[in-house]
């Protein structure tokens, strides 16, 4: 690890100043930058310590809707008794993601701006050539080892992973990511690689998340988040989906939905197709699997990733049935 300076924010006005330095960091709860900083990855200048920020840490539930701060632990958001009943996609995206220990400790800003798992990204001495951690030099996980890889929204400069349960709950309730600058849905939040994978978030040198928004609309009670991946602890996801649902009065008419996918894109996924097929029909499950077959549309595999086609519908059909309540 390198040697760095350490400014520790009293103001969000200095913060912001402060992070507008050449080779400045931003520390919150620190689980992703101490792993990057450890494999050399991240080479900060100066480090930006944004924990003792007042007001970034509180959590507020009402009739609109909920706003987390972002300094707010995934611990305490995860156990909100306000978020479980009006969010469940949110406590249950938390409380499957990390161990409880780094649970904890990360906050929901850093959460949202973790970097990839992509092995090549996290091994600079092993695989110099990686577009997203030095533009213009190639990507080593294309025509290599894929399983974890994304399969939606890759470019020829980049098939690393989004690996975040919280966004992509955030993004089936239709979230708003608030910074010292704006507003920001979170579907616009996110960047594809494109021709510029090193660019993951539309965030600007010296803007800071400060919370997020979560509006109360009628689908947010009955949402949930499903998770598969190969081990039950501490794992990220092979495939995952977001659901949010609102059914007809009649009990049995889908009047609004919305899904999203995680761990098989460069970003949280929107699978608006699905959504689409599904406004309006009868919820039965022959309907719900014809209809998540769309969620894949587009999807392109490299190697060892092309089961997350297959899997990918399942999850989708299988969270849309847990939250419309048949399964």
């Amino acid at each position: 690890m390198r040697n760095f300076d350490y400014s520790r924010a009293t103001s969000l006005e200095e913060a912001a100043t402060l992070a507008r330095r050449p080779g400045a960091m931003l520390l919150a709860g620190g689980t992703t930058l101490l792993d990057l900083a450890k494999c050399e990855v991240a080479r900060p200048e100066t480090v930006v310590d944004l924990t003792r920020l007042p007001g970034l840490n509180t959590i507020t539930v009402g009739e609109s809707g909920a706003t987390i701060g972002a300094l707010a632990p995934m611990s305490r958001v995860a156990d909100d008794e306000g978020i479980r009943r009006h969010f469940p996609a949110i406590a249950e995206s938390l409380l499957s993601a990390a161990s409880a220990q780094l649970r904890n400790m990360a906050t929901i800003g850093g959460n949202l701006l973790q970097r990839t798992r992509c092995p090549y990204f996290r091994d600079p001495a092993g695989f110099p050539a990686c577009n997203k951690r030095a533009p213009g030099t190639g990507c080593s996980a294309i025509g290599g080892i894929t399983r974890d890889h994304a399969v939606l929204g890759t470019s020829e400069h980049c098939i690393a992973l989004y690996p975040g349960d919280l966004a992509v709950a955030l993004t089936a309730l239709g979230a708003t990511v608030q910074t010292n600058m704006r507003a920001v849905p979170i579907e616009e939040f996110f960047l594809t690689p494109g021709e510029t994978p090193e660019r993951e978030t539309v965030l600007e040198p010296g803007e800071i998340i400060t919370a997020v928004a979560v509006p109360a609309t009628p689908l947010a009670p009955n949402s949930t988040y499903l998770k598969v991946r190969d081990r039950q602890s501490y794992e990220f996801a092979a495939a995952s989906a977001a659901v949010g649902i609102e059914i007809d009065p009649d009990g049995v008419t889908i009047r609004d939905i919305r899904i999203a996918l995680g761990g098989v894109a460069t970003k949280p996924w929107r699978a608006i197709a699905v959504e689409d097929a599904l406004r309006g029909r009868i919820l039965d499950e022959a309907t719900i699997r014809e209809a998540s077959m769309a969620a894949i549309d587009g999807a392109q595999f490299h190697g060892g990733n092309a089961y997350k086609i297959e899997l990918a519908p399942r999850v989708v059909a299988r969270a849309i049935l847990k939250a419309g309540g048949i399964q």
